[in-house]
């Protein structure tokens, strides 16, 4: 009996010593940046190890944590704020452990709140396209940049740091307050102010470490414009360059912004014209109220969460990341994954760009479609300073530019006039699908539900008819309501890049694509990188406005309609749906 106790003793000591020992070469890894193919020699042999040994459950508090306002139960609403006692490990290719979590708990240090930059002694910055940037300004940036990678990983100024801010947070690598449910920012109207509040620290740190750093701006990746649709040149050179990217996608390649995992095979002159044509459905036509274009409500607590991005989240932002990342990487590290993606220099102008389409798509809807809600007003984020400060800054503080002391240069906007057409006359397609209903649908499915265990596999497009609620509206009911597609219980099986486009109303979807205006949206999943120790996450709802749409398709007093979901680069086997549905949102 005492040699069995001794063994066990011997054993849990071992455990804990590998578990140790992992711990110490993933954070080495992760601080000295080391590259990809180096940290997949770094792994986990014992699946379930590391959350025994690296993850705590927390219990939900009732009491004032330092780094919160008001208790739990005083609160009408608990805005979303991330614990900072919670930081833990993350999981990359099921075996891999990814620490992003700060040397010291940042829980441990004071903070501030955010204030505004006095406009008195801080002159507006401009941030100006890529492609525009002069070479005084290029260098200037590159030496800052290059500043900021030399920092010693200690200092949440360091260039890591910076990227690994965006990896806590798109792996919940933290947990929420008052809760266990981790927190995420993607796939809610968390991600517009999150990057929003990420870049503009990054901004702020590279400017401290210039002569002249009051008036610089971080540039935009202006690929939603004829002449930005292109990788800068610059992100090929000194510290903005990344070896981790995919080599077929660099300077001079036209950027497909809703690509599909296979290259589209279209000329520069159509690829770009497919561009403007979708950057209109995903701003315009498909994002006429707040939730197709901000994303779901994401609220506390585990009943809180939803899976719901907006149309811009899925692309261009999801595909760009794809498109960009090395297509020699199982998970197309560095953009193609969120635990890596900040580590590219690109991803800064990527959502700088993002972020200027929010301020884009607020002025078109003249703010009318703002959100008013408190909790996500009050939901709040913790970053360092360029003055090593922890700062709390809430979504409230930075919705508006100018008092954040930026601004962007203006720029023709080609998508706003590039309203998508039928790829045929709508009359004739209602009569050929009309007259082909039967041999259409024969090998598809027959029901818009596809029952509790019916989730259908994408393995093969997928068609069928899909009932109206309301068949003739008028024009002060569509005013009122958008008509809604609604494809839910999406499940994408495994951690991997994943994508279908949605057609309405199309004789032969296989022979057309964004540019048509059958084309009613996209889903993208982007890699995580990470396994989460809770093995399955919360079903997606893709949420497609098309009363525009129908109205082009003269579909708009039709009581039906054909949807076909078209999987593609081959990964639709990883993608499960269960259902089909049309709503009203006002």
């Amino acid at each position: 009996m005492d040699q069995m106790i001794r063994w066990v003793v011997s054993a849990l000591l071992g455990l804990v010593f590998v578990g140790l020992t992992m711990d110490r070469l993933s954070r080495t890894a992760t601080e000295s940046g080391l590259p990809y193919s180096l940290l997949g020699d770094i792994r986990d042999t014992v699946d379930g190890l590391w959350p025994w040994i690296r993850t705590r459950p927390v219990a939900p508090s009732t009491t004032l944590h330092p780094h919160q306002t008001t208790p739990h139960h005083q609160n009408p609403y608990v805005p979303l704020s991330p614990n900072l006692t919670t930081c833990h490990l993350s999981y990359s290719r099921q075996v891999l452990a990814v620490y992003c979590c700060p040397p010291k708990p940042e829980s441990e240090e004071p903070f501030i709140d955010f204030e505004f930059p006095d406009p008195k002694t801080h002159r507006v910055r401009i941030r100006r396209p890529v492609h525009k940037l002069d070479q005084a300004f290029i260098s200037k940036y590159q030496k800052a940049l290059a500043k900021m990678k030399s920092l010693p990983y200690n200092d949440p100024r360091n260039f890591m740091r910076q990227a690994n801010i965006h990896c806590i947070f798109c792996t919940g690598a933290y947990n929420q307050m008052h809760s266990n449910s981790p927190l995420n920012i993607h796939r809610s109207w968390l991600f517009f102010p999150f990057h929003r509040m990420m870049i503009y620290f990054h901004e702020r740190i590279l400017a401290s470490f210039m002569d002249d750093g009051d008036d610089f701006a971080l540039p935009y990746w202006n690929w939603d414009n004829p002449e930005g649709m292109l990788l800068p040149q610059m992100y090929m050179n000194g510290s903005f360059f990344d070896t981790e990217r995919d080599q077929s996608h660099v300077y001079p390649s036209v950027a497909d912004i809703n690509f599909g995992g296979v290259e589209s095979g279209l000329s520069d002159k159509d690829q770009i014209e497919t561009n403007l044509r979708f950057m209109y459905h995903q701003m315009i036509s498909g994002a006429k109220r707040t939730e197709l274009f901000m994303g779901c409500a994401y609220r506390s607590g585990e009943n809180g969460s939803c899976n719901g991005p907006g149309t811009i989240e899925l692309a261009p932002h999801n595909a760009l990341h794809t498109w960009v990342g090395s297509n020699l990487n199982p998970q197309r590290e560095n953009m193609g994954t969120f635990y890596a993606a900040a580590r590219d220099p690109v991803f800064y102008a990527h959502h700088s760009n993002i972020d200027r389409l929010w301020e884009v798509w607020r002025e078109l809807n003249e703010h009318k479609l703002d959100i008013h809600d408190p909790e996500w007003l009050d939901s709040h984020f913790f970053f360092h300073d360029e003055k090593l400060r922890l700062v709390r800054v809430r979504i409230r503080d930075v919705l508006n530019i100018s008092k954040l002391g930026y601004a962007y240069e203006p720029i023709d906007h080609a998508w706003v006039n590039a309203r998508p057409k039928p790829s045929m006359p709508p009359n004739i397609a209602r009569q050929i699908l009309k007259q082909n209903k039967e041999q259409l649908l024969q090998n598809s499915v027959q029901k818009q539900d596809f029952g509790p265990k019916g989730l259908r596999v994408l393995n093969t497009n997928v068609r069928l008819e899909v009932e109206r609620p309301k068949k003739q509206r008028t024009r002060e009911d569509k005013i009122r309501e958008e008509e809604v597609l609604v494809v839910y219980g999406i499940e994408v099986v495994r951690d991997v890049y994943a994508k279908f486009d949605v057609f309405v109303n199309a004789v032969n979807e296989s022979s057309i694509g964004a540019e048509s205006r059958e084309f009613a949206g996209t889903f993208v999943n982007v890699q995580k990188g990470v396994r989460h120790v809770n093995k399955r996450s919360s079903p997606t709802v893709l949420k497609l406005g098309i009363s525009e749409l129908l109205e082009d398709l003269e579909a708009d007093e039709d009581e039906s309609i054909f949807v076909t979901l078209v999987p593609r680069g081959g990964t639709g086997e990883n993608i499960l749906v269960g259902g089909i549905r049309i709503e009203y949102i006002r």
